[in-house]
């Protein structure tokens, strides 16, 4: 992996504040993809390209469908992908991802997008999850305001915010279809398993 390239994409996350994974949290990712022999992965979230560039870096035998609906961040990622010569690797939808449908399975399913969402995201997509594959959901600390007393965050839609990604985190504890560990790492990370 072209680490200039890396560095430049990190930079232009960094200037036009696009949220990117921390990089404890995409060790864990790669990590994660590297012990469990995932193979095919869906990302509901591009950005930039950043995370499903990294993903792909594990192995040469990795494939990445990844959904963005912004088309600043999807013209972003597609330059990105490009320059890294990863077409034939990492395909690129540009749409909102519930309105996406796709039939294909996938080891793992990695759900970076937009937050108050994330319910209908992994309701809509465990469909597409091979029987031993997992969910991975960033941001679930989100910048450490889920850890604050709701009167403690000034914005009423900062508020609204939280109180989804914790309602989140309640559906996924309650879930009993799966086992799900949530783990201090980057800005939070829950892994969800599906029981067999």
């Amino acid at each position: 992996m072209n680490e200039n390239i890396i560095r430049q994409i990190k930079n232009y996350a960094d200037k036009e504040n696009v949220p990117i994974m921390t990089d404890d949290g995409i060790n864990y990712l790669i990590n994660y993809i590297k012990e469990n022999a995932v193979k095919n992965i869906l990302e509901i979230g591009t950005a930039i390209g950043y995370s499903a560039i990294m993903m792909c870096s594990v192995s040469d035998d990795i494939f990445v469908t990844t959904i963005e609906r912004d088309e600043k961040r999807y013209l972003e990622a597609l330059k990105n992908i490009k320059l890294l010569g990863l077409e034939n690797r990492i395909r690129l939808i540009y749409k909102d991802a519930l309105e996406v449908v796709i039939d294909e399975k996938y080891d793992l399913i990695f759900i970076d997008a937009a937050k108050a969402q994330n319910i209908k995201f992994f309701e809509k997509f465990e469909n597409n999850l091979n029987n031993n594959g997992t969910i991975i959901t960033d941001n679930m600390n989100f910048h450490g305001l889920v850890l604050k007393n709701d009167k403690e965050i000034t914005s009423r839609n900062l508020r609204q915010l939280v109180r989804k990604v914790k309602n989140y985190k309640t559906f996924l504890e309650e879930n009993d279809k799966y086992t799900t560990e949530f783990l201090d790492i980057g800005d939070g990370v829950a892994v969800s398993k599906r029981k067999i």
